[in-house]
């Protein structure tokens, strides 16, 4: 076993893990908005007066991109297990001038705790931290409109093809459909699309 993989099992696979708040300076700052810039990774599915349901959205990398996409007609739904990345997401909100187009929610483990018809889903780096992906899943699948988009990116060297390939097969067990496997820096991503839901 090589030292690479040997570090990066036994630092990055210590079984299941949320990622703290005080952490999430390395996934937002400057650098990384020049391998992940928010606007072109979300211009081809985000449009003015969607309602976007941002899953995972530490303090508001993403969100607040999309919350300027929407523009006032529409609506960001940020839902995180940590109420101090909706807090810290709700201060960079208010300083952007964005904060009434954003509704922060406090889920649970066991559920996502919202009800909404969903025009675009992104769960960015965070699907791996869900110990009950079946669920998972099938909640979103239940919150996406029926033309709707679910964007799905995990760590490429966090989540090995294999674990990823597992993820996506939940995701289609749940009743999305994959439309397209689009090339993220740094990532392992599937754009998925709703699927007619079996009565």
């Amino acid at each position: 076993m090589s030292l690479l993989t040997k570090c990066r099992d036994g630092l990055l696979f210590r079984g299941r893990h949320v990622c703290p708040r005080w952490l999430c300076f390395t996934f937002d700052n400057v650098f990384r908005r020049l391998l992940h810039d928010p606007e072109a990774l979300l211009a081809p599915y985000v449009r003015e007066g969607d309602t976007v349901i941002d899953v995972g959205p530490g303090i508001g990398f993403f969100t607040i991109p999309l919350a300027e996409r929407v523009g006032d007609s529409g609506t960001v739904i940020a839902v995180d297990i940590q109420q101090a990345m909706l807090d810290a997401l709700r201060r960079r909100a208010l300083r952007r001038g964005v904060s009434s187009r954003i509704v922060t929610h406090l889920a649970t483990e066991a559920s996502l705790g919202i009800s909404a018809e969903a025009d675009f889903i992104l769960a960015f780096w965070m699907a791996h931290e869900v110990p009950d992906r079946k669920r998972f899943f099938a909640e979103l699948r239940r919150l996406l409109k029926p033309q709707g988009i679910f964007l799905l990116a995990e760590p490429g060297i966090h989540v090995p093809a294999s674990m990823f390939d597992r993820i996506v097969a939940a995701a289609v067990a749940a009743g999305f459909g994959v439309r397209s496997r689009p090339r993220i820096a740094l990532s392992r991503a599937v754009v998925l699309a709703a699927e007619p839901l079996q009565e």
